[in-house]
Protein backbone atom coordinates (compact mmCIF):
# COMPACT_ATOMS: atom_id res chain seq x y z
CA UNK A 1 0.00 0.00 0.00
CA UNK A 2 1.26 3.47 -0.85
CA UNK A 3 0.00 6.98 -0.27
CA UNK A 4 -1.16 8.84 -3.37
CA UNK A 5 -2.79 12.16 -4.24
CA UNK A 6 -6.57 12.27 -4.02
CA UNK A 7 -6.70 13.87 -7.47
CA UNK A 8 -5.03 10.81 -9.03
CA UNK A 9 -8.30 8.85 -8.74
CA UNK A 10 -9.47 8.83 -12.35
CA UNK A 11 -12.83 10.47 -13.09
CA UNK A 12 -12.82 12.48 -9.85
CA UNK A 13 -12.25 16.21 -9.38
CA UNK A 14 -12.13 18.24 -6.16
CA UNK A 15 -12.58 21.98 -5.75
CA UNK A 16 -12.91 24.52 -2.96
CA UNK A 17 -14.28 28.01 -2.45
CA UNK A 18 -14.37 30.10 0.71
CA UNK A 19 -14.93 33.53 2.22
CA UNK A 20 -12.25 34.90 4.53
CA UNK A 21 -14.62 37.50 5.97
CA UNK A 22 -17.28 34.90 6.60
CA UNK A 23 -14.76 32.25 7.68
CA UNK A 24 -16.79 29.64 5.85
CA UNK A 25 -16.61 27.72 2.60
CA UNK A 26 -17.47 24.61 0.63
CA UNK A 27 -15.71 21.65 -0.93
CA UNK A 28 -17.07 19.75 -3.92
CA UNK A 29 -16.11 16.31 -5.20
CA UNK A 30 -17.33 15.77 -8.77
CA UNK A 31 -17.72 12.67 -10.91
CA UNK A 32 -19.21 13.98 -14.15
CA UNK A 33 -19.77 10.48 -15.56
CA UNK A 34 -21.68 9.49 -12.44
CA UNK A 35 -20.66 7.48 -9.39
CA UNK A 36 -22.48 4.72 -7.53
CA UNK A 37 -22.86 6.13 -4.05
CA UNK A 38 -23.82 5.46 -0.47
CA UNK A 39 -24.13 7.37 2.79
CA UNK A 40 -24.13 6.80 6.52
CA UNK A 41 -25.45 9.52 8.85
CA UNK A 42 -24.60 8.80 12.50
CA UNK A 43 -24.62 12.13 14.29
CA UNK A 44 -27.73 13.34 16.09
CA UNK A 45 -27.84 16.78 14.43
CA UNK A 46 -27.34 16.29 10.68
CA UNK A 47 -27.98 18.68 7.83
CA UNK A 48 -28.11 16.83 4.52
CA UNK A 49 -29.50 16.81 0.98
CA UNK A 50 -30.36 13.91 -1.35
CA UNK A 51 -29.55 11.14 1.12
CA UNK A 52 -32.85 9.25 0.67
CA UNK A 53 -32.13 8.49 -2.99
CA UNK A 54 -29.00 6.58 -1.92
CA UNK A 55 -31.23 3.94 -0.36
CA UNK A 56 -30.80 0.88 -2.62
CA UNK A 57 -34.60 0.55 -3.04
CA UNK A 58 -34.79 3.93 -4.80
CA UNK A 59 -34.44 4.58 -8.54
CA UNK A 60 -31.43 6.80 -9.21
CA UNK A 61 -28.33 4.63 -9.50
CA UNK A 62 -25.60 7.28 -9.73
CA UNK A 63 -24.76 10.71 -8.38
CA UNK A 64 -22.60 13.40 -9.96
CA UNK A 65 -21.21 15.33 -7.01
CA UNK A 66 -20.99 15.62 -3.24
CA UNK A 67 -20.92 19.09 -1.72
CA UNK A 68 -19.47 19.51 1.78
CA UNK A 69 -20.33 22.93 3.15
CA UNK A 70 -20.18 25.26 6.11
CA UNK A 71 -23.02 27.62 6.93
CA UNK A 72 -25.25 25.18 8.81
CA UNK A 73 -28.55 24.53 6.96
CA UNK A 74 -28.02 27.72 4.94
CA UNK A 75 -25.01 26.03 3.34
CA UNK A 76 -27.16 23.43 1.60
CA UNK A 77 -27.74 26.11 -1.03
CA UNK A 78 -24.16 25.56 -2.29
CA UNK A 79 -25.32 22.32 -3.92
CA UNK A 80 -27.49 24.37 -6.27
CA UNK A 81 -24.33 25.90 -7.69
CA UNK A 82 -23.03 22.42 -8.45
CA UNK A 83 -26.33 21.58 -10.17
CA UNK A 84 -26.01 24.64 -12.39
CA UNK A 85 -22.39 23.86 -13.23
CA UNK A 86 -23.14 20.25 -14.17
CA UNK A 87 -26.33 21.01 -16.10
CA UNK A 88 -24.41 23.54 -18.22
CA UNK A 89 -22.11 20.67 -19.17
CA UNK A 90 -24.92 18.26 -19.98
CA UNK A 91 -24.23 16.05 -16.97
CA UNK A 92 -26.98 14.42 -14.94
CA UNK A 93 -29.95 12.09 -14.87
CA UNK A 94 -31.67 12.24 -18.28
CA UNK A 95 -35.31 13.33 -17.95
CA UNK A 96 -35.85 14.12 -21.63
CA UNK A 97 -36.05 17.90 -21.58
CA UNK A 98 -32.76 18.24 -19.70
CA UNK A 99 -30.35 16.34 -17.54
CA UNK A 100 -30.78 16.70 -13.78
CA UNK A 101 -27.47 16.50 -11.89
CA UNK A 102 -27.71 14.52 -8.67
CA UNK A 103 -25.79 16.41 -6.01
CA UNK A 104 -25.66 15.12 -2.45
CA UNK A 105 -24.66 17.45 0.35
CA UNK A 106 -23.93 17.70 4.05
CA UNK A 107 -23.28 20.80 6.13
CA UNK A 108 -21.45 21.71 9.32
CA UNK A 109 -22.11 24.52 11.78
CA UNK A 110 -19.58 27.36 11.61
CA UNK A 111 -21.80 30.42 12.06
CA UNK A 112 -20.05 31.53 15.25
CA UNK A 113 -16.72 32.19 13.57
CA UNK A 114 -16.41 35.11 11.16
CA UNK A 115 -19.38 37.03 9.75
CA UNK A 116 -22.40 34.75 10.25
CA UNK A 117 -24.32 36.61 7.54
CA UNK A 118 -21.94 35.25 4.92
CA UNK A 119 -22.69 31.59 4.14
CA UNK A 120 -21.91 29.24 1.26
CA UNK A 121 -24.56 29.89 -1.38
CA UNK A 122 -25.23 28.95 -4.99
CA UNK A 123 -22.50 31.31 -6.24
CA UNK A 124 -19.89 29.89 -3.89
CA UNK A 125 -20.88 26.34 -4.82
CA UNK A 126 -20.49 27.21 -8.50
CA UNK A 127 -17.09 28.75 -7.79
CA UNK A 128 -15.95 25.56 -6.05
CA UNK A 129 -16.96 23.59 -9.15
CA UNK A 130 -15.04 25.95 -11.42
CA UNK A 131 -12.02 25.52 -9.15
CA UNK A 132 -12.36 21.75 -9.46
CA UNK A 133 -11.15 22.13 -13.04
CA UNK A 134 -7.72 22.82 -11.50
CA UNK A 135 -8.19 19.69 -9.34
CA UNK A 136 -5.84 20.96 -6.64
CA UNK A 137 -5.71 19.06 -3.33
CA UNK A 138 -5.05 21.18 -0.26
CA UNK A 139 -5.75 20.64 3.43
CA UNK A 140 -6.26 23.10 6.29
CA UNK A 141 -8.23 26.36 6.35
CA UNK A 142 -9.86 25.87 2.98
CA UNK A 143 -13.24 24.95 1.55
CA UNK A 144 -15.61 23.37 4.04
CA UNK A 145 -12.81 23.43 6.61
CA UNK A 146 -12.40 27.22 6.55
CA UNK A 147 -14.50 27.84 9.67
CA UNK A 148 -14.21 24.40 11.24
CA UNK A 149 -13.33 24.21 14.94
CA UNK A 150 -12.98 21.40 17.49
CA UNK A 151 -13.28 20.90 21.25
CA UNK A 152 -16.24 23.14 22.08
CA UNK A 153 -17.63 21.65 25.28
CA UNK A 154 -16.38 24.60 27.39
CA UNK A 155 -17.27 27.24 24.81
CA UNK A 156 -15.53 28.82 21.86
CA UNK A 157 -12.89 30.48 24.04
CA UNK A 158 -11.49 27.04 24.88
CA UNK A 159 -11.85 25.48 21.40
CA UNK A 160 -9.28 25.04 18.64
CA UNK A 161 -9.09 25.31 14.87
CA UNK A 162 -10.20 22.36 12.75
CA UNK A 163 -10.03 22.18 8.98
CA UNK A 164 -10.26 20.16 5.80
CA UNK A 165 -8.14 17.04 5.45
CA UNK A 166 -7.44 14.95 2.35
CA UNK A 167 -5.82 11.53 2.07
CA UNK A 168 -5.63 8.66 -0.43
CA UNK A 169 -3.94 5.27 -0.78
CA UNK A 170 -3.37 2.71 -3.53
CA UNK A 171 -3.06 -1.07 -3.41
CA UNK A 172 -2.35 -2.54 -6.83
CA UNK A 173 -4.86 -0.89 -9.16
CA UNK A 174 -7.27 -0.11 -6.32
CA UNK A 175 -7.47 3.49 -5.09
CA UNK A 176 -9.34 4.87 -2.08
CA UNK A 177 -9.36 8.50 -0.93
CA UNK A 178 -11.18 10.74 1.51
CA UNK A 179 -11.89 14.42 2.06
CA UNK A 180 -13.12 15.31 5.55
CA UNK A 181 -14.09 18.64 7.13
CA UNK A 182 -13.32 18.27 10.86
CA UNK A 183 -15.62 20.31 13.08
CA UNK A 184 -16.34 18.02 16.03
CA UNK A 185 -17.71 18.75 19.48
CA UNK A 186 -15.04 16.54 20.99
CA UNK A 187 -11.29 16.21 20.90
CA UNK A 188 -9.16 14.82 18.08
CA UNK A 189 -6.96 11.94 19.17
CA UNK A 190 -3.85 10.51 17.54
CA UNK A 191 -4.78 6.84 17.00
CA UNK A 192 -1.13 5.84 17.17
CA UNK A 193 -0.77 6.70 20.87
CA UNK A 194 -4.22 7.80 22.09
CA UNK A 195 -3.03 11.33 22.89
CA UNK A 196 -5.24 14.37 22.29
CA UNK A 197 -3.73 16.60 19.61
CA UNK A 198 -6.57 19.16 19.39
CA UNK A 199 -9.64 19.88 21.48
CA UNK A 200 -10.98 21.78 24.46
CA UNK A 201 -8.16 23.72 26.12
CA UNK A 202 -7.56 24.42 29.77
CA UNK A 203 -7.19 28.02 30.96
CA UNK A 204 -3.44 27.80 30.32
CA UNK A 205 -4.20 27.64 26.59
CA UNK A 206 -1.84 24.77 25.90
CA UNK A 207 -3.13 21.62 27.61
CA UNK A 208 -6.40 19.74 27.22
CA UNK A 209 -9.32 19.23 29.61
CA UNK A 210 -10.42 15.91 27.98
CA UNK A 211 -13.95 16.33 26.62
CA UNK A 212 -15.13 12.85 27.52
CA UNK A 213 -14.11 13.40 31.15
CA UNK A 214 -16.09 16.67 31.23
CA UNK A 215 -19.13 14.89 29.79
CA UNK A 216 -18.89 12.14 32.39
CA UNK A 217 -18.72 14.73 35.16
CA UNK A 218 -21.88 16.31 33.73
CA UNK A 219 -23.77 13.08 33.07
CA UNK A 220 -26.95 14.39 34.76
CA UNK A 221 -27.19 17.55 32.64
CA UNK A 222 -29.76 17.06 29.87
CA UNK A 223 -29.90 20.55 28.41
CA UNK A 224 -28.17 21.34 25.15
CA UNK A 225 -24.89 22.89 26.25
CA UNK A 226 -23.17 22.50 22.90
CA UNK A 227 -23.43 24.05 19.45
CA UNK A 228 -21.31 24.50 16.40
CA UNK A 229 -20.35 20.95 15.49
CA UNK A 230 -20.45 18.16 12.86
CA UNK A 231 -17.74 16.39 10.87
CA UNK A 232 -18.60 15.61 7.26
CA UNK A 233 -16.72 13.72 4.60
CA UNK A 234 -16.69 11.82 1.35
CA UNK A 235 -14.81 8.63 0.48
CA UNK A 236 -14.01 7.93 -3.17
CA UNK A 237 -12.83 4.69 -4.75
CA UNK A 238 -12.26 3.34 -8.25
CA UNK A 239 -13.57 -0.01 -7.01
CA UNK A 240 -16.72 -1.43 -8.58
CA UNK A 241 -19.68 -1.74 -6.22
CA UNK A 242 -23.48 -1.61 -5.95
CA UNK A 243 -25.48 0.98 -4.01
CA UNK A 244 -25.97 -1.51 -1.18
CA UNK A 245 -22.24 -2.16 -0.98
CA UNK A 246 -21.43 1.56 -1.07
CA UNK A 247 -23.78 2.14 1.86
CA UNK A 248 -21.98 -0.59 3.80
CA UNK A 249 -18.60 0.92 2.93
CA UNK A 250 -19.86 4.27 4.25
CA UNK A 251 -20.73 2.50 7.50
CA UNK A 252 -17.28 0.95 7.74
CA UNK A 253 -15.62 4.29 6.97
CA UNK A 254 -17.07 5.72 10.19
CA UNK A 255 -14.50 3.64 12.07
CA UNK A 256 -12.09 6.41 11.09
CA UNK A 257 -14.23 8.89 13.05
CA UNK A 258 -14.32 6.58 16.05
CA UNK A 259 -10.54 6.17 16.09
CA UNK A 260 -9.77 9.88 15.97
CA UNK A 261 -12.64 11.83 17.58
CA UNK A 262 -13.53 11.60 21.26
CA UNK A 263 -16.47 11.38 21.36
CA UNK A 264 -17.73 10.74 17.83
CA UNK A 265 -21.38 10.64 16.69
CA UNK A 266 -22.77 12.65 19.63
CA UNK A 267 -26.30 14.06 19.65
CA UNK A 268 -24.73 17.46 19.03
CA UNK A 269 -22.78 16.43 15.92
CA UNK A 270 -24.26 15.60 12.51
CA UNK A 271 -21.44 13.23 11.54
CA UNK A 272 -21.96 12.05 7.95
CA UNK A 273 -19.90 10.16 5.37
CA UNK A 274 -20.76 9.81 1.67
CA UNK A 275 -19.10 7.23 -0.57
CA UNK A 276 -18.57 7.38 -4.34
CA UNK A 277 -17.45 4.60 -6.70
CA UNK A 278 -16.24 5.14 -10.25
CA UNK A 279 -16.48 1.40 -10.90
CA UNK A 280 -13.21 0.82 -12.75
CA UNK A 281 -11.57 -1.93 -10.69
CA UNK A 282 -12.91 -5.18 -9.23
CA UNK A 283 -12.35 -5.12 -5.48
CA UNK A 284 -13.44 -6.75 -2.25
CA UNK A 285 -15.92 -4.67 -0.27
CA UNK A 286 -14.37 -5.50 3.11
CA UNK A 287 -10.93 -4.44 1.90
CA UNK A 288 -12.26 -1.13 0.60
CA UNK A 289 -14.19 -0.61 3.83
CA UNK A 290 -11.03 -1.09 5.86
CA UNK A 291 -9.07 1.24 3.60
CA UNK A 292 -11.89 3.79 3.79
CA UNK A 293 -11.64 3.89 7.57
CA UNK A 294 -7.90 4.34 7.26
CA UNK A 295 -8.04 7.28 4.81
CA UNK A 296 -10.79 8.94 6.87
CA UNK A 297 -8.57 8.57 9.94
CA UNK A 298 -5.58 10.04 8.09
CA UNK A 299 -7.67 12.87 6.65
CA UNK A 300 -8.84 13.93 10.12
CA UNK A 301 -5.30 14.02 11.48
CA UNK A 302 -4.12 15.88 8.36
CA UNK A 303 -6.91 18.44 8.76
CA UNK A 304 -5.79 19.24 12.31
CA UNK A 305 -2.08 19.34 11.56
CA UNK A 306 -2.59 21.49 8.44
CA UNK A 307 -4.89 24.07 10.05
CA UNK A 308 -3.72 27.59 10.87
CA UNK A 309 -4.74 29.76 13.82
CA UNK A 310 -7.40 32.37 13.04
CA UNK A 311 -9.48 34.91 14.99
CA UNK A 312 -8.15 33.72 18.32
CA UNK A 313 -8.70 30.00 17.62
CA UNK A 314 -5.40 28.27 18.26
CA UNK A 315 -4.19 25.63 15.84
CA UNK A 316 -2.22 22.45 16.40
CA UNK A 317 0.80 24.25 14.92
CA UNK A 318 0.53 27.07 17.47
CA UNK A 319 0.07 24.71 20.42
CA UNK A 320 3.17 22.76 19.38
CA UNK A 321 5.19 25.98 19.42
CA UNK A 322 3.88 26.91 22.88
CA UNK A 323 4.76 23.58 24.46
Amino acid sequence: MKEICFNSIEGIKIGNAQSIEGQTGCTVVICEDGAVAGVDVRGGSPGTRETDLLNPVNLVDKIHAVMLSGGSAFGLDAASGAMQYLEERGKGFDVGVTKVPIVCSAVLFDLKIGNFKIRPDKAMGYEACKNSELNICKSGNIGAGTGATVGKILGVEHSMKGGLGISAVQVGDLKVGAAVAVNCLGDVVDPENGEIIAGALKDDGKSFVDTERIMLDRYDEKKNLFSGNTTIGVVVTNGKFTKSEMNKIASMAHDGYGRTMSPAHSMFDGDTIFTMSTGRVEADMSVVGALSARVVEKSIITAIKSADSVLGYKSYKEIQKII
